[in-house]
């Protein structure tokens, strides 16, 4: 009966095993999916679909948020200003809100802003992200490889670092700089496997 038991909860147990199994390869699928949904919307030029890690968080934008998206591009250089996450949350938000609205140009500036302000915000990482993608969406090359470039440099424990670096070897690649574009596809595959960024260098890079 002891090892009738047992067998049962081995069972079970690898039943839950497998259930997890097939969970953790369907997130990575739905990751693999939204990613490249993303990066479609992103050259083509229409707004991104909201990802859970974009607003970090609940609605703070939702108070007046034309108000918030104009402070937010206006907001004058500063360094480091005391951290209000509340406040960091208003900003990052609306900036984020005028990349929904394809007004690329206000977004740059609202990010850049955000970035002088709030350099050690948690929403920081995002935002570095974020500005590369829209000076990309704006077809500014430099721009777009030095914000890439950055979220690793400045932020090098952030979930961003795959995706940004693979966006730099895109950028790269565009500029010409195809020297840079293998190092930098083996560095997200060989550093941040399993990733959504990882699989997708992999494939660029068989085709190089």
């Amino acid at each position: 009966m002891q090892l009738q038991q047992m067998q049962d909860q081995l069972s079970r147990q690898q039943g839950i095993i497998e259930e997890l199994q097939n969970d953790v390869s369907r997130m990575k699928q739905e990751n693999l999916e939204r990613y490249q949904d993303l990066d479609r919307r992103i050259n083509s030029g229409a707004a991104p679909a909201a990802t859970p890690d974009n607003s970090s968080g609940g609605g703070a934008s939702n108070a007046a948020p034309d108000a918030a998206a104009g402070a937010a591009a206006q907001q004058p250089a500063a360094s480091g200003e005391p951290g209000d996450p509340a406040k960091e949350k208003l900003y990052y938000d609306a900036a984020f809100d005028l990349i929904k609205q394809k007004d690329f140009d206000k977004a740059s500036q609202a990010f850049n802003a955000f970035l002088r302000k709030y350099p050690n915000s948690q929403y920081a990482g995002n935002a570095q992200y974020w500005l590369g993608e829209v000076n990309l969406a704006k077809g500014d090359l430099q721009g777009a490889s030095q914000a890439f470039a950055q979220v690793s440099q400045k932020y090098p424990k952030h979930s961003k670092v795959p995706d940004s670096l693979y966006k730099l070897a895109d950028v790269e690649r565009r500029m010409g700089h195809t020297d840079k574009v293998k190092g930098i596809l083996q560095q997200v595959i060989t550093q941040y496997p399993g990733t959504s960024a990882a699989q997708l260098a992999q494939r660029d890079l068989q085709k190089l």
